[in-house]
């Protein structure tokens, strides 16, 4: 109850209430000794008007009006010259005198305060104006402990009616924060843990219909986070599907490639000088195709090889991209320039880095075939004390928009008709898993050109070694393979 929130708010209602209440019983409380002070002195001035009649009154009578009056004494000024008074013996001296003719609330207060915290028995003096103008002024002495009672009991009267109206407006307040706030918030609770019990139906997603504006905001908004949610888990089934079927294509497809290369290891002993000098490219064509099958089945499980680092000659790479790329161009318009220092080693996988530059050469490729005009595609390189720098640019017409804005985003950044955004996907996880970046520097009618940043940050280099072998296959496929093939013949991997 109490970590409910009709609950703490019934408790807050209550204390405001009683806040209030107390700020009301002080003032009420100096009231009532108010009133009390003011009807004592005007008892006291009809026991003295009996002087008018009788200047001289029996002893017996005089107290007789005294203690009607409730006071020890009367003085009645009535001018400058006559003056009426009752008077008694005062059982011990007077220990405080008030003057009601002229105070302010602050005094008063004040006043009742010291009275309320006083529980002897003492005699005060009290001067006040005389009702009806019967005088210039009227002064009493009476007993403090009567007048201390009767405010008591009045400050009692106001808690009692305090705590009953404290009572009834938080019920009240319960009941209505219950029915037109908490119910309301019942039910889009009701809502959310229905539609995350079963996210991807649709019919689960929550129908705006509060009166109230906030809560009709929250609504809208939970049924746009809910509808937007119901689409990405829709797309991931779809993009999980079609990962399950890519990665059993690119299964079968490796070990078709495979079977492929071992017979394109043949061609070498052509007597044909230009197929000999053919075949070692087709080779290293078909062994770069098994490992793009690798490498779709490990992006299907949504999961990189990490790179294997050591020290990498950035032109030989550069130069067998490009190599690769002017053979695919074919008699199209396009030039390919580069500029990379001779003797610049970096830190990086081999293999991953041919893929990355690769997906961007070709990716500038496309767009400069697509567009039918002549164009330049540019790969140079620098480094700092930090990290190398690799630009790739071309003279193309430049990314689309959609492109751009889901550049990095498989199956949503393709930046030709047709395209998938894969390969730029796959370039920016495999630099992120150098601990760089792959960024869009500028796209615009003047070209496009792309950075890649690898860090030289505990670059503890291998020894320089070759380039990796991409002129080989699977070598459990190959295995395979060949062990077919010296059971059944080359027929039968067919």
């Amino acid at each position: 109850m109490l970590n409910s929130l009709s609950g703490r708010f019934l408790i807050l209602t209550a204390a405001f209430v009683l806040l209030a209440e107390v700020l009301i019983f002080v003032p009420s409380v100096a009231r009532s000794r108010l009133d009390y002070l003011e009807l004592r002195l005007e008892a006291a001035q009809i026991a003295s008007l009996a002087l008018l009649a009788d200047d001289s009154l029996d002893e017996s009578l005089e107290r007789e009006l005294l203690d009607n009056a409730g006071v020890y004494n009367v003085v009645l000024r009535r001018d400058e010259l006559r003056q009426l008074a009752l008077s008694s013996p005062l059982p011990e001296p007077i220990a405080a005198t008030y003057d009601l003719r002229d105070t302010s609330a602050p005094t008063l207060i004040r006043d009742a305060l010291a009275t309320l915290a006083d529980p002897e028995e003492r005699i005060i003096r009290v001067i006040g104006q005389p009702v009806q103008e019967g005088g210039l002024l009227i002064e009493v002495t009476l007993d403090q402990g009567p007048l201390r009672r009767a405010m008591i009991e009045d400050g009692l009267r106001v808690l009692a009616l305090s705590a009953v109206l404290t009572i009834l407006t938080a019920g009240l307040l319960f009941w209505a924060v219950r029915v037109l706030m908490l119910r309301p918030i019942d039910r889009v609770v009701g809502h959310m843990r229905a539609y995350a019990a079963a996210p991807e139906d649709a019919r689960r997603i929550i129908t705006p219909s509060a009166s109230v504006t906030e809560l009709r905001e929250a609504e809208d908004t939970l049924q746009a986070m809910q509808t937007q949610l119901t689409g990405a888990l829709r797309q991931r089934e779809r993009l999980a599907q079609l990962g399950s079927a890519v990665a059993k294509i690119s299964h079968d497809l490796r070990n078709i490639l495979a079977s492929t290369q071992l017979f394109a290891d043949r061609l070498e002993e052509s007597d044909d000088p230009h197929v000999r000098r053919m075949g070692p490219k087709i080779v290293s064509s078909l062994s770069r195709a098994i490992s793009l099958c690798e490498s779709t089945l490990a992006f299907g499980r949504v999961e990189e090889p990490p790179p294997r680092l050591s020290r990498v000659p950035l032109a030989a790479v550069v130069a067998e991209v490009i190599d690769g790329e002017r053979l695919a161009a074919g008699e199209a318009d396009l030039s390919f320039s580069e500029n990379i220092p001779a003797g610049m080693v970096i830190r990086a996988d081999g293999e991953q880095l041919y893929r990355v530059l690769l997906n961007l050469v070709r990716n500038a490729r496309q767009a400069l075939t697509a567009s039918g005009k002549p164009g330049e595609i540019g790969l140079s390189s620098e480094e700092d004390d930090e990290a190398w720098w690799i630009f790739v640019t071309d003279t193309g017409p430049g990314l689309p928009p959609r492109a751009r804005e889901h550049l990095f985003q498989a199956f949503q950044g393709g930046a030709t008709k047709g395209g998938t955004g894969l390969g730029l996907a796959i370039a920016a996880e495999l630099v992120r898993g150098h601990g760089g970046r792959l960024e869009l520097r500028r796209s615009d009618a003047k070209g496009t050109e792309f950075a890649i940043r690898l860090p030289k940050a505990n670059a503890q280099l291998a020894p320089l070694g070759p380039l990796p072998d991409r002129d080989r296959a699977d070598p459990d496929a190959e295995t395979e393979i060949a062990m077919l093939l010296r059971r059944e013949g080359p027929e039968a991997a067919e």
